[in-house]
């Protein structure tokens, strides 16, 4: 992620936590380091699992909910202005 220029930070659940339906004013660059996390994109009427290694770029206003994996989860995060990721949500298993 730095490569990339961004700054991110760490943040971690534990097994079976939930974030309700919600969206940001940022765009959000998440990277998965331990465990797994759904996110359930609610626009776009689909869910992506994010495992260890895995990124998921999300537009700001991208309405979004996330359920924890049975193993916990453990994420980087990035923030970048608004506008700075292309719509929609991308899912990047391979980066």
């Amino acid at each position: 992620m730095r490569a990339e220029g961004l700054q991110p930070s760490t943040w971690g659940n534990g097994p079976g936590d939930h974030y309700g339906d919600h969206a940001h004013d940022y765009d959000k660059v998440l990277v998965a380091t331990r465990g797994s996390i759904v996110f359930h994109l609610m626009d776009a009427g689909t869910d992506v699992e994010l495992r260890e290694g895995e990124r998921l770029d999300l537009p700001a206003r991208t309405r979004h909910a996330a359920s924890v994996g049975p193993n916990g989860v453990s994420c980087l995060e990035a923030h970048l202005p608004a506008g700075s990721l292309v719509a929609p949500a991308r899912y990047r298993p391979e980066w």
